[in-house]
């Protein structure tokens, strides 16, 4: 097992022609490791050295000036000249602003590729560190660092008092003044009997596949995520103190499921429900999430569905003539906390087929199915855009789930029901299955998913991802389709990255890319005529051309012949799905609904044509 670093241990021509030869896998510029090996295993094993090669200027801080390595959940701490984070698949290099006059020592870290030297914060400076405001660096040093730290200061300067005043110098310096007085209360206090207990203070536990991996608490005023020590690999990552981490804020509910459980904030939502995507239930006791169902696909789509409709039985909601919407009904299944919460802002109810095939409420059984009902006010249709949609991706060689149209009761429009990708699929299945977006990803809010590029989707997937190669292809390849059946809504949480892990496993043996979900011509609908693209491109949203693609591919590091190969594989696919794909004869529609599919069909081969006519 080796890592390799352009510069110190290969030449760059050597890595890029081992690379091309599939010898070397590139994990980001300059930073590679033998094909063969477990990049995971070694970016936590040379976290120092890597973080010496790409921040020379920068010195290991906070928990990591005393652990000399990342911590547990593969956080490295560092202080330097700037602000930023670097994710290199299960390592995350945590950067602040270093202190305008920092005291440094310096440690020997061995990684079994040689002893290097490296600037460490003094230990009078962690202990500074450690009560700095709202700062991660300061949450990674726990109660059982503090306490050390705090002895060795009280050693080396003879008395709490003495400790005290030296590190008061050094905050003076610094103009840290609220973190020496903190730092002073704490070497002077005197233990006390006993403390008041905050009784809206929440303790929850979270499960992954059934398995505790950290509890997630809130004192009434912050949140603060506690990993479990040797929980698997790390999946939550609280990125900023006192907010809640981003991968749980992906799971809430959000647009019309958040208005109908009308939760008033975070607390709210996380004590009304306990399951949730991703495997992931949350309750206030172990006792609770032992009751709870876990989510095994043991029955497949495919075997009650014929040419694209479902044969099965619904055993859903439906709109009887007392019931004034559809909405409301389906609401009555949300009032329960076992249901599992869905994100989105489309109505969306989750759904477990039965062997027998009935597809019935989540409620105290698996969540295998995700049953997508016609929307209001000029979205009646959407169910058999999307379904058109997901065909159309089948045809260009994109990974779909299986969906199939259902017949829905009280003459309402057709449905769609579509198959999780993100669960084991038999009772022997080990595997433990995570699905995370790139607002998670990139530590964006989901109010913020409109806000990235695809430029910035690439390079946060090159380093994360286990076939960087083929991830890259398909990032552009999604790109593509979106402009070509004109997707206004592929944002940042409309992409995932699909983690496994082993049993008992502490890295993610794959990271890729997951399949398409969600996808939908906007254009097709009268008040979305003239939607652009969600996440811009080349610095473009609309009339987007085969240049673009090819400055895209040329930024995620690849060819532009070899985009061009991709694109025309597309263009291809494409040209022939739009004349052949068509609503199923078995599903019942209206005049409206075979215009609207006509139009979208419509839209797409325009596309494809115009596209196919560049050079």
């Amino acid at each position: 097992m080796a890592l390799h670093l352009v510069g110190e241990s290969l030449d760059k021509a050597k890595a890029h022609y081992q690379a091309e030869a599939g010898k070397l896998l590139q994990l980001m510029r300059g930073i590679y490791v033998d094909a063969e090996d477990n990049a995971d295993e070694l970016v936590r094993r040379h976290a120092v050295r890597i973080a010496r090669y790409l921040y020379p200027n920068a010195y290991l801080s906070a928990a990591s000036a005393v652990l000399l390595g990342p911590t547990s959940d593969g956080r490295l701490y560092l202080s330097g000249r700037r602000i930023q984070r670097t994710r290199l698949r299960s390592l995350e290099i945590v950067q602040n602003e270093a202190p305008a006059h920092p005291s440094l020592g310096e440690a020997v870290v061995g990684d079994g590729l040689g002893e290097i030297r490296v600037p460490v914060s003094s230990i009078r400076q962690r202990f500074l560190e450690a009560f700095r405001l709202r700062s991660e660096h300061a949450a990674s040093i726990d109660m059982s660092m503090r306490a050390a730290i705090a002895s060795r200061l009280i050693e080396e300067y003879r008395s709490p008092r003495g400790a005290a005043d030296a590190t008061w110098a050094l905050a003076r310096e610094n103009q840290w003044y609220r973190e020496g007085e903190s730092a002073e209360r704490y070497l002077m206090q005197q233990p006390v009997a006993a403390t008041a207990k905050n009784e809206a203070a929440l303790d929850l536990i979270v499960a992954w596949h059934g398995t505790p991996i950290g509890h997630l608490t809130h004192d009434g005023f912050e949140w603060r995520w506690k990993p479990a020590g040797s929980a698997g690999p790390p999946l939550i990552r609280q990125t900023t103190p006192g907010k809640l981490p981003p991968f749980i804020v992906s799971l809430l509910p959000e647009g019309w499921l958040e208005e109908i459980l009308n939760d008033k904030d975070e607390r709210t939502s996380l004590r009304s429900g306990k399951r949730y995507m991703s495997n992931i239930t949350i309750a206030e006791s172990e006792a609770e999430l032992a009751a709870l169902p876990a989510d095994t696909l043991l029955t497949r789509l495919e075997r009650f569905s014929d040419r694209g409709v479902f044969t099965g039985r619904y055993g859903g909601p439906g709109r009887t003539d007392i019931e004034a919407s559809f909405e409301k009904n389906l609401a009555r299944i949300y009032a329960n906390a076992d249901t599992p919460r869905l994100s989105g802002v489309q109505i969306k109810a989750p759904m477990f087929l039965e062997a027998n095939g009935t597809v019935s409420p989540s409620i105290g059984k698996p969540f295998t199915h995700i049953l997508k009902p016609a929307g209001t006010s000029g979205y009646e249709n959407l169910p058999l855009v999307e379904w058109t949609a997901m065909m159309l991706g089948r045809s260009a060689e994109l990974a779909a789930p299986a969906v199939a149209l259902i017949t829905m009761p009280d003459a309402m429009p057709p449905a769609l029901l579509v198959e999780r990708f993100d669960i084991r699929e038999s009772m022997d299945d080990r595997r433990m299955l995570a699905l995370e977006d790139l607002c998670s990803v990139l530590d964006l809010s989901p109010d913020a998913k409109y806000d990235g590029t695809m430029e910035r989707v690439a390079r946060a997937v090159r380093p994360l991802s286990t076939d960087p190669g083929s991830d890259i292809f398909t990032v552009i390849k999604r790109a593509l389709f979106a402009w070509l059946i004109a997707d206004g809504d592929m944002h940042l949480k409309n992409m995932a990255l699909l983690k496994i892990a082993e049993p008992n496993g502490h890295t993610f043996r794959s990271v890729r890319m997951a399949p398409l979900y969600d996808a939908v011509t906007t254009r097709a609908f009268p008040t979305l005529k003239h939607d652009r693209m969600a996440l811009k491109l080349n610095g473009r949203d609309n009339n987007l051309r085969r240049v673009d693609f090819r400055v895209l591919a040329a930024n995620a590091g690849l060819k532009t012949a070899e985009a061009d190969v991709a694109i025309d594989g597309m263009l291809h696919a494409m040209k022939a799905a739009v004349d052949r794909i068509a609503l199923p004869d078995r599903i019942a529609r209206t005049f409206d609904a075979n215009n609207v599919v006509a139009d979208m069909l419509e839209i797409c081969r325009n596309r494809v044509h115009a596209f196919d006519k560049e050079t």
